[in-house]
């Protein structure tokens, strides 16, 4: 059963109407007195509240009453509906526990939505989540680990998946944010649908809104054709907004206006199109500290982390680690084609006490280079060892820089050139790569240094 707190008959009548169709009980009060008092009798599964309800259309009539039901009953949903709606009064009713903030006039699908969702993230979640059920009910193999703060957050995974909620995934670089927004999508009932990733960090403020939204022909000097953008590509799909801390203020104006309205205007086109999409985000920045010191918007930010997972760090759940290194091995088997490697045990306990800044990402880069350059089929303590020396963000031989004024940038690069052809054993590719430049500005830069080279064909 829902409630609808709105004093307007018609709209009782429509939406008694809509929702009837979708297999809901509906009762209305016409009131915010009305309804309170019915609360008190009656438990119904979600709220819908009108804002106001006389002359005055500030929403304070609304905020009050949402106010006074998340006190006496904080787990019931409460979805705002307002026909005289703004960006604050939205910003703060979320902040009060609204489940979701629309406008009159509504879309039904938005709304029918919406009140879905709601619904599935209140019911109760099972107490204790284990790895072997979890891998009965969902689509998680390519997550490994059985950490309970990683159970617990596959457990939440699970349940949030099947809705259409907006999902924010933080933690720092390389806990496998990736990977957990695929989850979000494989298990969600748009898994058919396409997948789109976006790096908002390698999008500059120019690009922004003809990568997200598409231009047409002539939109701009190089604009020979019509393109269609990230959101139109991920149509009834779902679409990974990766570094989202990362979008400068005007490009986040853009963004909002997509996620409130589901609609958005190709550059250089006046037709707007209208959207279907999942959105998932990531980022590993403090986004609260941001919206406090006003570099990013207080309202984008309740639009997308209507659920928040925060991923732990590899040192939070260290005893994945061998977990995680025996799966990399045995994918490493497969594709370099050594069936018989396998790890020390001694190996793996001094991995496990390895400090890894990088996380999960820098564990992985670890353990494939030390397969790559052992001539041997079982790891040891030692293979590793002469790899992190090379590898470690935290080791002195590259933490260290040189004192300020004592060397210049030039001289920075040509050495980094220097160490990494010498590493690699003049295999340009490897260099290019582990310099993360392209092999064609490898070759510009030691052709500016005059450095001989005689470049080995990869192995």
């Amino acid at each position: 059963m829902l409630l609808l707190i709105d004093d307007d008959i018609a709209i009782q009548a429509s939406l008694a109407l809509l929702f009837q169709q979708e297999g809901f009980k509906m009762l209305s009060a016409n009131s915010p007195q009305e309804a309170l008092a019915f609360l008190a009798t009656q438990q119904p599964e979600l709220v819908i509240l009108d804002m106001n309800f006389s002359v005055e259309t500030s929403g304070l009539e609304g905020l009050n009453t949402l106010r006074k039901i998340k006190t006496l009953y904080p787990r019931l949903p409460v979805v705002l509906l307002t026909g005289w709606g703004t960006i604050e009064l939205a910003v703060e009713g979320m902040k009060i526990g609204a489940a979701d903030f629309l406008t009159k006039p509504w879309q039904n699908n938005v709304l029918l939505q919406s009140v879905r969702t709601a619904l599935n993230l209140a019911q109760t979640p099972p107490q204790t989540p284990n790895r072997k059920r979890l891998n009965e009910q969902f689509n998680f193999e390519n997550i490994v680990g059985e950490d309970p703060q990683l159970l617990e957050l596959l457990e939440s995974i699970g349940r949030v998946a099947p809705t259409d909620a907006p999902v924010l995934i933080t933690g720092e670089s390389g806990t496998g944010k990736e990977l957990i927004a695929e989850a979000v999508h494989l298990n969600s009932k748009r898994s058919k649908a396409p997948f789109v990733k976006v790096n908002l960090g390698g999008i500059s403020a120019n690009l922004f809104e003809s990568e997200l939204f598409g231009h047409v022909r002539g939109a701009f000097t190089d604009a020979k054709t019509d393109r269609i953008g990230r959101f139109e590509m991920a149509h009834k799909g779902s679409i990974f907004l990766d570094e989202i801390g990362d979008l400068d203020l005007s490009s986040q104006v853009k963004l909002l206006r997509v996620l409130q309205d589901r609609s958005f205007e190709p550059l250089g086109s006046s037709r707007s199109k209208t959207v279907d999409v999942r959105i998932v985000c990531a980022t590993n920045r403090n986004l609260e500290e941001m919206v406090a010191q006003g570099t990013f918007r207080e309202d984008l930010f309740y639009r997308i982390n209507l659920i928040t997972v925060k991923l732990p760090a590899l040192r939070e759940r260290g005893g994945d680690i061998p977990t995680l290194v025996s799966f990399f091995v045995n994918n490493l088997k497969v594709l370099y084609n050594r069936p018989q490697l396998q790890i020390q045990k001694e190996a793996l306990h001094w991995l496990q006490n390895l400090p890894l800044p990088g996380n999960i990402r820098q564990l992985k880069n670890l353990v494939e280079r030390t397969v790559l350059l052992s001539t041997g089929d079982e790891l040891r303590v030692a293979d590793f060892q002469k790899n992190v020396q090379t590898f470690s963000p935290g080791t002195k031989s590259n933490a260290k820089f040189p004192e300020v004024g004592t060397m210049t940038l030039e001289e920075m690069e040509l050495e980094m050139i220097k160490r990494a052809l010498a590493f690699h054993q003049n295999k340009l590719l490897k260099v290019a790569r582990s310099l993360g430049i392209t092999r064609f500005a490898l070759y510009r830069r030691l052709e500016k240094y005059g450095i001989a080279f005689e470049d080995r064909e990869e192995d």
